[in-house]
């Protein structure tokens, strides 16, 4: 196997909510919190890619998958 390492991949999937940030926060005594949550919409986004032993392969970003 060692000498096919370049053929080797692993099919990885992760997605994310953007719902999931924080909407409350801290600031000092007397003075308005401001902040903005990412990408302005609340969706979720599915990121899918093939893990290499030296690279990233066919990075995928599928946007408003369930």
């Amino acid at each position: 196997m060692a000498n096919h390492l370049e053929r080797l991949a692993f099919i990885d999937e992760t997605s994310v909510k953007t719902n999931m940030a924080k909407t409350t926060g801290w600031a000092p005594r007397g003075q308005r919190l401001i902040d903005h949550a990412p990408f302005g919409h609340w969706r979720t986004q599915t990121f899918i890619g093939a893990l290499r032993h030296d690279r990233l392969d066919a990075p995928w970003v599928i946007d408003g998958a369930q």
